[in-house]
């Protein structure tokens, strides 16, 4: 008889134990897929961060643009002696506002860039740790 009730309570501590394990196990996946999906949302929102900067940085070097070809045209207008000199200066201000266009549209690409590195390895490192966690679970499974 001793032996009968020592069986059935190694049986119900052994069940409870795998059903715990088991639920650990269902936790540490669905923590992991969470993390997964929020890293995925955080990635995209980088990405639009980083292509409206680069859409800012297009117009503002486009508004540097139109200024300058505005300040051609007056300055065609002052007349011959002065517009060759004028032509000079607006030639130089339009490579400047382009190169600070290329600059600016650069900044912005490396920063998307950066951003976008740095979500992927933290991607990368939360996939290796919930894969870790959940290896773990199941070791702690067949344990028991």
């Amino acid at each position: 008889m001793k032996k009968v009730v020592l069986a059935i309570l190694a049986l119900v501590i052994t069940t409870s134990t795998l059903t715990s394990c088991k639920e650990a196990a269902k936790k540490a996946e669905d923590a992991a897929e969470a993390t997964e999906n929020a890293m995925e949302e955080a990635g995209e929102d980088l990405k639009e961060a980083g292509e409206e900067a680069m859409d800012k940085a297009k117009e503002m070097g486009d508004d540097m643009k139109e200024t300058g070809e505005k300040a051609m045209d007056s300055i065609k207008a002052a007349g011959e002696g002065a517009m060759d000199k004028a032509k000079e200066m607006g030639d130089d201000a339009m490579d400047k506002a382009k190169e600070m266009g290329d600059d600016a549209m650069d900044k912005a690409k490396e920063m998307g860039d950066d951003a976008k590195d740095a979500m992927d390895k933290a991607g990368d490192d939360m996939k290796k740790k919930a894969n870790e966690m959940a290896k773990k679970a199941e070791e702690a499974t067949k344990d028991h």
